[in-house]
C-alpha cells in the first residue's frame, strides 16, 4: 500500500468537505500524480481501508507523510535543514536551509527538467547525472529512452526525500543512483564512457569544487567527443554577487575543451577535446 501525502491545500479540502457534511471527496494524496476517493467522518478520514486523523496543525510549504502512527513533515536536519516543499504545479521542489533548489516561479520543476534534458537528446545514450537531487533529470532521461543513467547524489537526506516523493524515479535497469560526492568519484569513471552529461550543482558558494577547472576537465575526459553537456547555473544577480557565473562557467568549460553557448538559465556545451 502506498503512503498518503498531505499538504495544506489537501488538508483544507478534507476539512471543508467534512464541515459541509460530505461523506466522501475526490482529492490527490500523491502531490497531484493521481486523484483518489477519500471517505470522511467527523473523527477521521479513510483511504484504502485505513483510518487517518485530521492534523491539529497543518503548515503551508510542508509535505506530510504517514509514518505508521502519525503524519510527519518530510524534512530532516542532519547538517542542514533539508525539506520537501509543495508547489502549485504538483511536483515538489526541495530546500536546503531555506534555499530553494529548483526553479518554480514560472514553471513546474518537473517540466523545467524535461526541457533541459531535451537539450542533450538522451535516446540511446549513457547519461551522467552528476547531482541527482530529486531525480527529475533522471526521470526524463529514462522516459526519453536513455540506454543508461548514472546518477550521483552526495546528501543522504536528499535521497531520503526522493524515496518519499512520488515524482522521483525508481532505481532500476536503466537508472542507477550512487550516494556519494561526484567531485570525488568522477575520477573512477572511465575515459570517454558517457555520451551526455547533466550537471545541476548547488550554487557556487556551497559547492565551488563543482565549478572548478579541474572538475570540468574531468567532465571532458569522461564524455565522448561531440557529447553534449548541460550545466545549470541559474541567473544570480550580477550586481549583488559581483560575478557573472554563466560567463565564468563558459570560460572554464572552453578551457577544458568544450564549445559553449548560453542556454536559458545554464550553459549548453559540446565536447571538442581531442583524445
Amino acid at each position: 500500500m502506498s503512503l498518503p501525502l498531505l499538504t495544506l491545500k489537501v488538508h483544507e479540502q478534507l476539512c471543508s468537505a467534512v464541515r459541509a457534511g460530505t461523506a466522501e471527496v475526490q482529492c490527490s494524496l500523491d502531490l497531484d500524480r493521481s486523484i483518489t476517493r477519500v471517505e470522511l467522518s467527523d473523527a477521521c478520514w479513510s483511504w484504502q481501508g485505513q483510518h487517518f486523523p485530521y492534523l491539529s496543525t497543518c503548515k503551508d510549504r510542508t509535505v506530510y507523510y504517514w509514518d505508521g502512527n502519525s503524519f510527519q513533515s518530510i524534512s530532516r536536519f542532519t547538517h542542514s535543514l533539508i525539506k520537501l516543499v509543495p508547489t502549485e504545479w504538483g511536483a515538489p521542489t526541495f530546500e536546503i536551509d531555506g534555499i530553494k533548489m529548483l526553479p518554480t516561479a514560472r514553471i513546474s520543476p518537473y517540466a523545467d527538467a524535461q526541457a533541459k534534458v531535451a537539450l542533450i537528446e538522451p535516446r540511446g545514450k549513457v547519461v551522467l547525472d552528476t547531482c541527482g537531487g530529486l531525480g527529475y533529470f533522471a526521470a526524463w532521461c529514462v522516459q526519453g529512452q536513455a540506454r543508461s543513467v548514472l546518477s550521483f547524489e552526495k546528501n543522504p537526506d536528499v535521497i531520503w526525500l526522493r524515496s518519499l516523493n512520488p515524482w522521483s524515479p525508481q532505481v532500476g535497469d536503466t537508472l542507477t543512483l550512487t550516494q556519494g560526492d561526484i567531485a570525488e568519484l568522477i575520477g573512477n569513471i572511465p575515459d570517454a564512457s558517457v555520451d551526455a552529461v547533466l550537471h545541476d550543482p548547488p550554487r557556487f558558494g556551497i559547492a565551488g569544487e563543482l565549478y572548478s577547472q579541474d572538475f570540468y576537465c574531468h567532465l571532458s575526459r569522461v564524455l565522448k567527443r561531440n557529447g553534449r553537456l548541460f550545466h545549470y547555473t541559474g541567473a544570480p544577480n550580477k550586481l549583488t554577487s559581483g560575478r557573472d557565473v554563466p560567463i565564468e562557467v563558459s570560460t572554464r568549460l572552453r578551457h577544458a575543451g568544450f564549445a559553449t553557448e548560453l542556454s536559458g538559465d545554464g550553459v549548453l556545451a559540446v565536447n571538442k577535446r581531442s583524445r
